[in-house]
């Protein structure tokens, strides 16, 4: 591509290329699709990437994303929100999924990963420790295990559950219900979400 195309477009592609989800045709298409735009266009997006490590850090609290102006999450701080409720999450981004229900008034917990031996991430280097602080400090009474469904995620889950009990902490735990997606068929339901589906049946 290199004797093809300019490199300065070719160093664009190969950046953009570098993304997750994001394959070399699609990475081809934003590029070209910058260099097609107007300058101001590209020097917003430029000047936002600029102040992109400086403008954001971690809640020291919850470890959710935050502003590098405030010392904690606005979540956490809002007196409103029911700090004896925690939502435990894998990722930050993980909270905007559950605030966009508008159904949750507690707060939340960002483990910063899940458990995965083959990633090497084990659950030393997970924000467990500051959990279980939290859990004290708050006087939480509910537990609510909102991991990802699927092997790291569950495995997570279990350890989380299971490190509780034999802390001797005393709080209700409970996971997020799983079921089958509005209009897809039980052959295509992978093996995790059916089974979920199975143990969080109704009675008609």
């Amino acid at each position: 591509m290199s004797n093809l195309l300019p490199s300065a477009l070719t160093d664009v592609i190969e950046e953009l290329g570098r993304l997750p989800g994001v394959g070399a045709r699609t990475a081809e298409r934003y590029a070209y699709y910058l260099l097609r735009a107007k300058p101001h266009v590209t020097d917003k997006l430029t000047a936002s990437l600029d102040k992109l490590h400086n403008g954001v850090t971690s809640c020291p609290v919850t470890f959710a994303l935050i502003d590098s102006s405030q010392e904690v999450s606005p979540l956490y701080s809002d007196p409103s929100r029911d700090k004896t409720t925690i939502a435990v999450v894998e990722e930050p981004l993980d909270i905007i999924a559950i605030e966009r229900t508008g159904q949750y008034k507690g707060t939340y917990h960002v483990l910063g990963g899940a458990i995965s031996p083959i990633d090497g991430i084990g659950p030393e280097q997970l924000h467990i420790a500051e959990l279980m602080e939290r859990i004290d400090k708050d006087k939480a009474t509910e537990l609510i295990i909102a991991t990802n469904a699927s092997v790291e995620g569950e495995s997570t889950a279990l350890f989380l559950q299971r490190h509780i009990q034999e802390a001797g902490v005393t709080i209700k735990m409970s996971r997020l219900a799983r079921g089958i997606p509005v209009g897809v068929d039980l052959e295509y339901a992978d093996q995790i979400t059916l089974g979920h589906a199975l143990e969080g049946r109704k009675e008609l």
